[in-house]
């Protein structure tokens, strides 16, 4: 039976000195884990750490770890190379060069943490999960072979076992009996819960794989691939509520996460069929909103001069940037950064809720078009009575409006998923009835 957890001060063990090791860290995931509010104040925290003048190399090896868990791993990697050179250091260096996806990179860094005085079996654990994603299972099982002591009866290791032996087209048999001592071992060890659910997914034991994707998802920090599979299973039973919440809290810890988006888009989607009019007025209140210049708010020239050099101009070209994107640009700080944000926050936005949207194509020039027109542009695309294919590329794309519609050309809609020549034809006729065309045409 696996003792719990006791339940931590997140802010004090995080901005308050103190021991902060692997068990730390735990508490925090555990508490976050408990209770998901508990991540604004993980959030804040790490706020008040960056702001702190202290950058020593114990609060860049704390702070580095807390962007970690929050998915920032590119930030983390810079922030723990100002660390102490400690064997936590090195460990969290290898989970963020594991999480953008340098696994090789990541073991050589876990081996370092090693001979740091990490624990030893745990970084083999740890080599063994990124020689398996690299895609070198026959070497991460000689490193499972090499595991000793009592992490042979962890949870972690069992998981692992299991993973790599699928990874070797073993039996399904035996990778089902070690998924399931790994989950009696921890049951709550994410990956385990996980591994059990596909199993049960698979044979078509719906109901077990749905708890155990429920168990899984609850973890912290977020097990992505429960999450998906959660939101998948969610939009079979036509809860697509439940489903655009579990690619929500992925993309809350991972803006810029492609499939999530694009899973969301799709959800939202369908739940479009169903026609809603409160949800359109809402979609509505967005488009308008995303419109708004940001010259109509009283910024600081520097803040003004580096937006107007990024060539963002409304609210919805700031909420398709990131954090990162605008900290990279010239003479822009963490103060205008806190500026931006206070601004979008004032609007009910944020930075990154829309990153790795498209762009649209450059606007029209409106200088000599009459208010008629304008108000034509300004119409809803829900206007033009689409189907439901052609309403999803709408959606997908982010177009609210028949002017942002007009802003694309066919090429470019073509491009969208599930959108062919068919679509493409019955969004030229619908245009035509209000006298528009789509671009170059």
């Amino acid at each position: 039976m696996v003792q719990a957890v006791p339940v931590v001060d997140i802010r004090q063990t995080v901005l308050f000195g103190g021991v902060f090791g692997p068990r730390e860290i735990e508490q925090i995931c555990e508490a976050i884990s408990a209770d998901p509010t508990n991540l604004k104040l993980l959030r804040e925290a790490v706020r008040q750490l960056e702001a702190n003048e202290d950058e020593s190399p114990a609060v860049n090896v704390r702070l580095g770890v807390c962007l970690y868990l929050l998915g920032q791993y590119r930030r983390a990697l810079e922030v723990l190379k100002k660390g102490d050179n400690s064997a936590l250091a090195w460990f969290y260096t290898g989970q963020a060069l594991a999480g953008l996806e340098r696994y090789l990179e990541g073991k050589e860094a876990f081996e370092t943490a090693a001979r740091a005085g990490f624990d030893p079996e745990r970084c083999k654990l740890a080599c063994a999960e990124v020689l398996r994603l690299a895609g070198k299972a026959e070497d991460a099982w000689k490193v499972l072979e090499s595991v000793t002591g009592e992490a042979k009866a962890s949870a972690e290791y069992l998981y692992q076992k299991a993973a790599t032996l699928r990874q070797l087209s073993g039996d399904p048999e035996e990778i089902i009996a070690l998924l399931e001592q790994a989950v009696a071992a921890d049951p709550q060890h994410p990956g385990a819960l996980f591994g059990l659910a596909l199993e049960n997914d698979r044979r078509g034991n719906d109901e077990e794989a749905l708890e155990l994707y429920q168990r899984a998802a609850s973890r912290f920090p977020p097990h992505i691939g429960a999450l998906l599979n959660l939101g998948l299973t969610y939009e079979d039973r036509e809860e697509y509520e439940k489903a655009a919440e579990c690619y929500r809290r992925i993309l809350d810890a991972y803006p810029t996460h492609e499939r999530a988006r694009l899973y969301l888009k799709d959800v939202e989607a369908v739940r479009d069929m169903y026609y809603d009019e409160e949800m359109q007025r809402r979609r509505d209140r967005l488009a308008q909103l995303l419109n708004i210049p940001v010259s109509d708010f009283e910024l600081s020239v520097r803040a003004r001069n580096c937006l107007q050099r990024m060539g963002i101009t409304t609210l919805g070209d700031l909420c398709r940037c990131t954090e990162q994107e605008l900290l990279a640009s010239k003479n822009f700080g963490e103060t205008s950064l806190q500026e931006i944000k206070e601004m979008l926050a004032s609007k009910g936005l944020r930075l990154g809720m829309l990153a790795g949207e498209r762009r649209p194509p450059a606007w029209l020039d409106i200088a000599n078009l009459t208010p008629d027109q304008q108000a034509l542009l300004n119409r809803p695309v829900s206007d033009l009575n689409l189907s439901v294919r052609a309403r999803k590329c709408m959606a997908r794309l982010g177009i609210n409006t028949l002017g942002e519609l007009i802003r694309y050309s066919a090429d470019e809609l073509l491009e969208c998923k599930n959108f062919g020549v068919t679509s493409l034809n019955e969004v030229r006729d619908k245009l035509a009835a209000f006298g528009l065309k789509l671009r170059g045409e």
